[in-house]
């Protein structure tokens, strides 16, 4: 299962890191088990080789695991050349980025590999919201290293041959590789546990030095790209009819049309990723209703209701880009919760999770209606109820309780004489942008062609935001 056909350990960290710039650590630590007569076989560096170098001119501590050495387990001097550089990298702020291609825990070391993970573990929850954290599996990533690769903050997975599992496969009841290959990247695309799936190695390094270059070093540091050369003023004539599928209306908005959508296969109806704005990273959050091809033709449809997925796929994001200091987009279009007897059992508590992200998050936060705003659903994504520091919203977006038409039913089911019409009327005119901009719900209303300059401006002047909450040790949600 492993990568036979890809780079060496050594040649996926030079497709990686600047040329010339990296530096080894411990290139001479290996194995002391003797255990099985291991000391007849060779492991040069212990399957894994360590250091540090420059991705985008940014400082970075690299592993990258070598499958040609015991099949790149992890043992015990294998693990505490990992947990060393996760040291080094909390002490300096550097972010740690993981190349996976290995086949789990080093049975013959038994106990000590074990006690190898555990460190592992420890030193990656410590690095957690403290400095970005980056695996990217390349083979073979299977049970406990599947979890440490989840314990990161993004996680990439090539295409073709890498393999992310924590049960094998065959070892599923009633499932085997040839009926459902639930290691493979096209099921964990459709999973939460990967954030970008890319077809080859060499692209795969590319995508992870592009997301190098957007995101801080660590929690002190300030998220920014290289230097604007859009045009601050430009208008976004097509943003009106993208607003279906938020992907495109994003990618419209950013700098130079950038946008780094994450987790692109899994809650395909909630959008989140990364742009920037004059050259600041803003992390996006988005409903979406439609998947549209290049030609603007829909090819996949949703309802605009926020999911059990959904929702844990946003607040999850949303804890990321509040760590380290990234701004938050709201694109807001939504009408209520998911209807199904299986939405029923998880979608409260998602939606808790989602709503709590929000009013925790003490970075810019900027909200942008689309579409419909109805209900509690439309509280939780980041209205102003909850905290957001700006709200705009479109001319025709409508913020209420519901659609008119049902709430005329429900307000005079018992009254036979009334004119439904005019009553729906009245309450979808109680429930325009003008209504709720009256009462300071909506700070803006503005036209969809100049939503990219009202949206830059508006974060430009957030820029210095600062919060002090109240002493807690952490929420509970």
């Amino acid at each position: 299962m492993s990568n036979t056909n890809g780079l060496s350990a050594r040649d996926r960290i030079a497709a990686l890191v600047d040329e010339n710039s990296f530096v080894e650590i411990g290139a001479n630590i290996t194995k002391r088990s003797t255990d099985f007569n291991m000391q007849e076989k060779s492991a040069p560096a212990d399957g894994v080789i360590t250091g540090y170098g420059l991705v985008q001119n940014t400082p970075v501590y690299v592993y990258s695991q070598d499958v040609s050495a015991l099949n790149g387990t992890i043992g015990e001097m294998h693990a505490k050349k990992i947990a060393h550089i996760y040291e080094l990298a909390i002490k300096t702020g550097a972010p740690v980025i993981g190349l996976i291609d290995c086949a789990g825990m080093r049975l013959q070391e038994s106990t000590d590999a074990l006690a190898g993970f555990g460190e592992i573990y420890k030193m990656k929850a410590k690095a957690s919201g403290v400095v970005p954290q980056i695996s990217v599996v390349f083979g073979r990533c299977g049970g406990g290293v599947a979890v440490l690769t989840a314990m990161s903050d993004f996680s990439f997975m090539e295409e073709k041959n890498g393999k992310l599992f924590v049960n094998s496969p065959n070892t599923l009841e009633g499932n085997y590789t040839d009926k459902l290959d639930t290691a493979s990247a096209a099921f964990q695309k459709t999973a939460s546990n990967v954030d970008f799936v890319v077809e080859g190695e060499a692209e795969v390094c590319n995508q992870v030095r592009e997301l190098v270059s957007i995101l801080p070093m660590n929690n002190n540091d300030i998220a920014c790209s290289d230097e604007c050369m859009d045009d601050l003023n430009r208008t976004v004539p097509d943003f009106a009819a993208e607003i279906a599928d938020p992907a495109l209306a994003l990618e419209d908005l950013s700098d130079n049309h950038f946008f780094l959508e994450q987790k692109s296969g899994y809650a395909k109806e909630m959008v989140t990723g990364f742009l920037c704005f004059d050259g600041m990273t803003i992390g996006a959050i988005a409903n979406r209703t439609a998947v549209l091809d290049e030609n603007g033709k829909e090819i996949e449809q949703f309802d605009n209701r926020l999911t059990t997925a959904g929702c844990e796929k946003a607040a999850s994001f949303i804890k990321k880009c509040d760590a380290f200091h990234i701004p938050i987009l709201t694109l807001t279009n939504v009408e209520g919760y998911a209807t199904s007897v299986e939405e029923e059992r998880t979608i409260a508590d998602a939606a808790a999770k989602l709503t709590a992200a929000f009013v925790e998050a003490e970075v810019p936060k900027v909200n942008l209606i689309t579409g419909n705003a109805y209900g509690s659903a439309y509280i939780t994504m980041n209205s102003k109820h909850i905290g957001a520091d700006m709200v705009f919203a479109l001319p025709e977006a409508r913020i209420g309780m519901m659609d008119a038409e049902v709430a005329a039913k429900i307000m005079y089911a018992d009254d036979k004489d009334v004119d439904l019409a005019a009553k729906a009327a009245e309450f979808k005119q109680k429930s325009g942008t003008d209504a709720a901009a009256a009462r300071g719900y909506i700070d803006s209303i503005i036209e969809p062609d100049a939503a990219r300059k009202q949206l830059l401006y508006a974060f430009e002047m957030l820029f210095s935001k600062g919060e002090y909450p109240i002493g807690k040790k952490h929420g509970t949600i």
